[in-house]
């Protein structure tokens, strides 16, 4: 069954937040932004941001550089620092070739200089958008499977992570000293505890929410 809150947060627009000491660069692209159907929330310095700063919607950071405290480089850094950096869309008047590849090397979706055509800065924003939601149905996808394997018993756990390997029933008895049977059983009760109808499935499940580690390692 699908989870209300959740669907309720894929039906809501997604938060633009801009962060810029230029009032007028606020004005101009929470204006755009809005006729688009975002939700924008500006902001003139990155402290004020970080007050703010909601971690649970869906969104992008559209992000000055050169303000006055705390620039945007610096905002990023710590926003990564406390793990939970949104995808940023960089949006500035002074830019150079070091500051472009720290930017995107640190995990920014887009780097824009002023003045920016509005298309462009669309398509970076909705690049964005899309970056975030995924990212968030591969977390929450994580979190219900490991919630999962915290419910499988030692030995469960233990047969998967073989089934995951490719190995038969009748090896996997063999590597443990049991019966053929007894692996049927655990194999059974560990993928219905899984909520898969099959091993292809269980397999995809692993896959996707430990990407790294789909070889049954993560499992032991």
């Amino acid at each position: 069954m699908a989870d209300p809150e959740a669907l309720a947060r894929s039906a809501a627009p997604a938060q633009i937040c801009v962060v810029d000491d230029d009032s007028s660069v606020c004005r101009a692209v929470s204006r755009l932004l809005a006729v688009q159907g975002y939700a924008v929330r500006t902001f003139q310095c990155a402290e004020a941001f970080l007050e703010h700063d909601d971690a649970g919607a869906d969104g992008c950071l559209i992000l000055d550089i050169g303000m006055a405290t705390l620039d945007g480089l610096t905002l990023q850094q710590m926003l990564i620092g406390r793990g939970n950096c949104p995808p940023i869309v960089f949006l500035t008047g002074r830019a150079d070739v070091p500051m472009c590849v720290r930017a995107m090397k640190d995990g920014a979706v887009d780097f824009l200089t002023k003045p920016v055509d509005d298309e462009v800065l669309l398509a970076a924003v909705a690049h964005a958008v899309e970056r975030s939601r995924s990212l968030r149905q591969a977390h929450a996808l994580r979190l219900a499977t490991e919630s999962r394997l915290a419910s499988l018993t030692p030995r469960e756990r233990e047969v998967l992570g073989h089934v995951i390997a490719g190995r038969l029933n009748k090896q996997i008895a063999a590597d443990l000293g049991t019966s053929e049977k007894t692996i049927k059983v655990h194999r059974a009760r560990g993928i219905r505890k899984m909520c898969v109808r099959s091993v292809a499935e269980l397999v995809r499940v692993v896959e996707r929410a430990f990407p790294c580690r789909a070889d049954g390692g993560s499992w032991r």
